[in-house]
């Protein structure tokens, strides 16, 4: 087997004091944190489109990064990569990889030419998993890239396009009951309009609606028994994407008698798209029921697009981590770093700094999420805040006991009402503290 990263040996924990590129600072995998190791609460995932076929190319400038595997081309430069990234998962430690169908393997003339080029290499997935740590952990389908769906795969206006999207899927199934996947991941890509000048609205959300049908029926035609994902953007690269945040996905899954089908994969780029906080979608998700797996990074609040950067802000991997824990834990869902190293980040080592910084904010974030909690410091604030509602008039209205009339002639004479401060920068002064002060 070639070795790709020469110069990069197996990553180690070796601690906050520890001054080598190549190590985590805080990632111990075999860390108890509460009830769990790190490695069983955190499950790091590597996202292959980002990592292996990632070239450093914007919509302003050409291909930058170089890699070892690309000598090679076509299918040759396919099995290239997975040799390449193994060898990463190994050395990284990281159990879990998640890809696109295209990134996996090149495209045929046909979509039958197309099909065999992808079993040529999910076999050698195969091959390889049976000796690896890391596992497929879901798989998705890039119904974006190639100009037929320049007007939308399920939404789009051609039949013929929504009948190739149909088979793409399907064909996403099929290698998601072969890899045994816990997941499959649907992103609408290009789901959505740039005008309403030439959309028919109606008819492209009923039609989504029947292709999530279809999806459903597939998946459990073929006894896959994994979690069925839908990742809400609001624009990119439509102008507005009828996904375009959990709320507003869960109204149109609800709408067409779809909800329990499906769950979330949440982005942290696409909640500050949306113009929400990270935290905000993870929690939607998690009090509805549908909390399904994470897509970690961040976005510069300096630029307004989905800049897909490692996720270094430990304020915000805290109160991701927060939410997961008040859900329980990520379940089948994992910590998938959807995340590539910034265009001018030139040498293959660069793709190790960025996960191990990555990392290691997660597992600072764990920490100090897991300590607020067992302080239950926002918990207890929250259930003295709201108060008023178990007991009196308060009770009477969670329990609909109350009605307007009711309600009317508590507060008719009724002069003085007792506000108290939220307390806002005291409880932001509170996380600051457990944040610099926890260990």
């Amino acid at each position: 087997m070639a070795e790709y990263f020469k110069n990069v040996k197996k990553i180690q924990y070796e601690g906050k004091d520890s001054k080598n590129p190549l190590a985590f600072k805080y990632y111990n995998p075999e860390e108890k944190v509460g009830d769990k190791t790190m490695e069983e609460h955190l499950r790091f995932c590597v996202s292959y489109w980002h990592t292996f076929t990632g070239n450093g190319a914007d919509p302003f400038g050409e291909p930058t990064l170089v890699r070892p595997w690309d000598r090679f081309k076509g299918m040759d430069l396919a099995k290239a990569r997975v040799e390449a990234s193994f060898e990463f998962y190994e050395k990284l430690g990281v159990p879990f990889f998640v890809f696109h169908d295209r990134d996996m393997a090149p495209e045929g003339e046909t979509l039958r030419e197309t099909n065999k080029n992808l079993d040529e290499i999910v076999a050698l997935v195969k091959e390889y998993m049976k000796t690896s740590k890391a596992k497929v952990i879901w798989n998705t389908v890039a119904l974006f890239k190639h100009p037929r769906f320049v007007h939308g795969a399920a939404t789009s206006p051609s039949a013929d396009v929504f009948a190739y999207a149909a088979a793409q899927v399907k064909k996403g199934l099929d290698v998601a009951k072969e890899l045994n996947t816990t997941g499959f991941t649907m992103w609408g890509g290009r789901e959505g309009y740039e005008t309403l000048l030439n959309t028919d609205l109606a008819l492209e959300l009923d039609n989504l609606a029947r292709f999530l049908q279809m999806t459903v029926n597939y998946a459990k035609e073929i006894g896959f028994t994994g979690h069925l994902y839908l990742e809400p953007k609001p624009k990119e690269p439509t102008k507005h994407q009828y996904d375009f945040d959990v709320a507003t996905t869960i109204a149109f899954l609800r709408k067409y008698g779809l909800e329990k089908h499906f769950k979330f994969n949440i982005e942290a780029n696409h909640a500050t798209l949306a113009g929400h906080t990270f935290q905000h979608e993870l929690r939607v998700a998690r009090i509805n029921g549908m909390f399904g797996s994470i897509d970690a990074n961040q976005g510069d609040l300096l630029l307004g697009w989905d800049t897909d950067e490692f996720p270094t802000d430990i304020y915000e991997t805290t109160l991701a981590m927060y939410e997961v824990l008040l859900n329980g834990g990520l379940g089948d869902g994992v910590l998938n770093f959807d995340a590539k190293v910034r265009r001018a980040s030139l040498d293959p080592e660069d793709l190790f700094h960025a996960h191990i910084a990555g990392m290691d904010a997660f597992a600072r974030g764990l920490k100090v999420a897991h300590k607020l909690l067992e302080d239950r410091v926002f918990e207890d604030f929250i259930a003295h805040r709201y108060r008023s509602y178990k007991e009196g008039i308060g009770l009477d209205i969670v329990t609909g006991k109350a009605d307007f009339r009711s309600l009317e002639a508590y507060v008719l004479d009724k002069k003085d009402f007792e506000l108290e401060s939220g307390r806002q920068e005291y409880l932001k002064s509170v996380l600051n503290q457990y944040i610099l002060e926890v260990e």
